[in-house]
């Protein structure tokens, strides 16, 4: 097992935002390597800053193959905020019927702090080294 770390979903992007999506949506971590998932069907995949980069692994916050499905599957919003100025609050968006909608700088990245904020709440505990 790893350290873990308390953050604010409204704070969380790249690999912590993906892995808080995949524990949110019925994900297990693998007990010999933490930064492997295996999704609700048995699937192994992986969490992590190099795949958030390079484009592998489970990346919901940025890849609309796999963020998009999600958006449907949970009857999300997402609303482009043309009047706030500031990069990091151009979207909102969250999963439908909740009432929890969260700011991010894309949209995809808006919705999955919306559905962690959902079903896990307001803060999390993620692995250390996934933090920057």
């Amino acid at each position: 097992m790893t350290d873990l770390i308390e953050v604010r979903v409204s704070n969380l992007v790249g690999a912590p935002l993906d892995w808080a999506v995949a524990m949110a949506e019925g994900y297990k971590q693998d007990a010999e390597n933490h930064l492997t998932i295996i999704s609700p069907r048995g699937v192994f995949t992986s969490v992590s800053i190099r795949g958030a980069s390079e484009g592998f692994g489970f990346r919901p916050s940025t890849n609309w193959d796999q963020g998009g499905p999600l958006i449907d599957k949970h009857n999300g919003g997402l609303h482009y905020e043309a009047h706030l100025a500031d990069a990091n609050f151009r979207y909102s968006s969250g999963p439908g019927r909740t009432g929890f909608w969260c700011y991010g700088p894309t949209a995809l990245i808006a919705f999955c702090r919306g559905l962690v904020k959902a079903k896990l709440g307001d803060t999390i505990q993620v692995p250390k080294e996934l933090m920057p």
